[in-house]
């Protein structure tokens, strides 16, 4: 039977939350001003309240309110390990009254985002020091108290750093084992580092694990960049942050240091002053759409992770619209040491983060209480206090779930789309939408969808899946493009986790891309697809083993952001029932 044209646009195009890179399009307005100080360059005399931190003499809050309470900050410079000029500069921040010859272990983050002057814009601060961006992270946890030293490293391009920026690349590798080793070798130092971010920091966190240092005993990574090509580009076709992400990139590798910054800091922040080619060969990068061009091999994570084993507790939010899960199965099937997860419908968002409703944005208390208890068991060699489950994983209900791994699935199944054809034109209107029969029961979609088929003509194709209620309200919740260069195309869809309810239907819908999260190049030409297969993990969700959790705010802000109506049809496929397995809750 023959798939149904569809005959209306299946997605709203202003409704779409917004797409982006790691950081969004802000800084290209920005005027790179000189960031606001006090006054001119020298170190201020401690107990003025505006000191500035040296490698020997160190800064109290109460000297410099930009220092965290309970902390000491010091600033130091080593050399990336590259065998380059490349000089790397860090703030470090050490317990308050830590006795001489006293040691302790290290969490270190590193990344584009700690310069003095602002995370991603000069943000007006009247005297140099500390990024704040883990202050919430420093003060949730009382991490000084706990016995911990914080070390922030600018790589290079950033910063206090000089160098080309690299985004995760080569030289970004030699910053990461730099820092990782150098953290360890401190006279303050156990020689046990973990690594802590969110998004960039924790794509740096991704490499540290995959460099494989003796001295990393932990990585905490937030809304990760597993496969910096798949945040870029969709199989060879580009997203709308190919020019934004990499603009503002360079905007912040151009910030300049503060006025009060020691003279090294600022001759470094400056670097790009004299090598305008580091802008132009980061934006260069970005714009190379072949996912085989060693500039994208180079910073695949998910493939480097191959053998590794750095105990790892990560965040991944299914419907982000940043740092998306994309290469995340990958990553997860390299890695060999052991892992833990939360995952589920959020976007880009940290562990602790609340919304303006004072609602947990990911719906799940005590991420400082576990992330602490991890660094404190491989960093300290602490029995946890807490069972924690490896994975804490909410679905499409809202409903928490805890489980030994991710994705679990009881059985794959591959289901026909049949054949179908369209016109590469641009405007959704052309694609065609198949369906299956009603479900008799609850079924959970995980892991990672696949479809295979053969296509004939050239252009672009995009798929997508729908969640179909009932009452005919679809809620398309994955979807993926790619150029049509082979004549056998087979596409990875993005990680998911959706739960079909009982009486819902399946539908999915191949055409033309029709929405604005892709700078595709329609080719007009009508393109025809045979032997259309898509490749599935399902799950039954009465085996679930309930943890605890509430629904994440954003959830609701999705399905209304992506729900649609999709036109009459006639079901052309069955979905056949997950079966029921006999685990151990976890």
């Amino acid at each position: 039977m023959k798939p149904r044209r569809t005959t209306s646009r299946p997605t709203n195009r202003a409704a779409r939350p917004a797409a982006a890179g790691l950081v969004t399009a802000l800084a290209l307005t920005v005027t790179l001003a000189a960031p606001a100080a006090s006054a001119a360059a020298a170190p201020r005399e401690p107990g003025s309240g505006t000191a500035i931190a040296t490698a020997t003499d160190g800064v109290t809050h109460e000297e410099n309110d930009r220092v965290p309470e309970g902390a000491v900050w010091t600033q130091h410079y080593f050399p990336s390990s590259d065998g380059s000029d490349t000089e790397l500069h860090a703030d470090v921040l050490l317990p308050e009254g830590l006795a001489e010859g006293e040691k302790v272990p290290v969490i270190l983050s590193a990344g584009a985002y700690f310069g003095h002057a602002g995370e991603i814009v000069p943000e007006g601060h009247e005297r140099s020091g500390p990024s704040a961006r883990f202050q919430d992270f420093m003060k949730g946890t009382d991490l000084f108290a706990k016995g911990y030293a914080f070390v922030m490293v600018d790589t290079r391009g950033f910063g206090g750093s000089t160098g080309c920026l690299d985004f995760g690349g080569p030289g970004d590798r030699a910053d990461v084992r730099a820092a990782i080793d150098w953290s360890a070798d401190r006279p303050w130092s156990t020689g046990a580092v973990g690594m802590y971010g969110k998004s960039f920091d924790a794509l740096t966190g991704l490499i540290g694990n995959n460099v494989d240092r003796d001295a990393l005993k932990a990585v905490v990574a937030q809304e990760p960049v597993w496969d910096a090509y798949r945040l870029i580009h969709s199989n060879g076709v580009p997203r709308p942050n190919v020019v934004a992400t990499a603009t503002t990139y360079n905007a912040i590798a151009a910030m300049p240091g503060m006025n009060d910054d020691d003279a090294r800091y600022r001759a470094n922040a400056d670097y790009e002053k004299k090598h305008p080619e580091c802008f132009a060969e980061n934006s260069d990068g970005y714009r190379v759409a072949d996912p085989a061009d060693r500039y994208w091999t180079e910073r695949d994570q998910s493939e480097k992770a191959e053998g590794t084993d750095t105990p790892l507790f990560f965040t991944q939010g299914f419907t982000e619209s940043n740092t998306k899960p994309e290469g995340m199965r990958e990553f997860l099937a390299n890695h060999r040491g052991p892992t833990r997860g939360w995952l589920g419908p959020w976007d880009h968002v940290r562990g602790n983060e609340k919304d303006e409703k004072g609602r947990l944005a990911m719906g799940r208390a005590g991420w400082f209480e576990e992330t602490m208890s991890f660094y404190d068991q491989y960093l300290k060699g602490r029995k946890p206090t807490a069972d924690h489950p490896p994975y804490a994983v909410q679905d499409s209900t809202g409903a928490w779930r805890a489980q030994k791994t991710w994705p679990e699935a009881d059985r794959s199944v591959t289901v026909p789309l049949g054949d179908g054809v369209y016109v590469d034109s641009g405007r959704a209107s052309e694609s065609f939408v198949v369906r299956s029969r009603p479900l008799d029961r609850p079924t959970r979609i995980t892991g990672t969808p696949r479809i295979s088929m053969t296509a004939e003509g050239e252009g672009n194709v995009m798929v997508k899946l729908y969640d179909v209620a009932e009452d005919g309200k679809a809620v398309m919740f994955d979807e993926q493009v790619s150029r049509l260069d082979a004549d056998r195309p087979a596409l990875d869809l993005k990680s998911a986790d959706w739960t079909l309810d009982a009486g819902h239907t399946l539908a999915v819908e191949v055409g033309t891309i029709g929405t604005g999260d892709w700078l595709d190049t329609p080719s007009r030409q009508t393109v025809r697809i045979k032997n259309a297969r898509l490749h599935l993990a399902l799950d039954d969700p009465s085996d679930d083993t309930p943890t605890a959790g509430e629904r994440a705010p954003y959830l609701d802000t999705y399905i209304s952001a992506y729900t649609t109506r999709l036109p009459a049809g006639e079901p052309t496929f069955t979905l056949p029932a997950p079966k029921k397995r006999t685990t151990t809750a976890p």
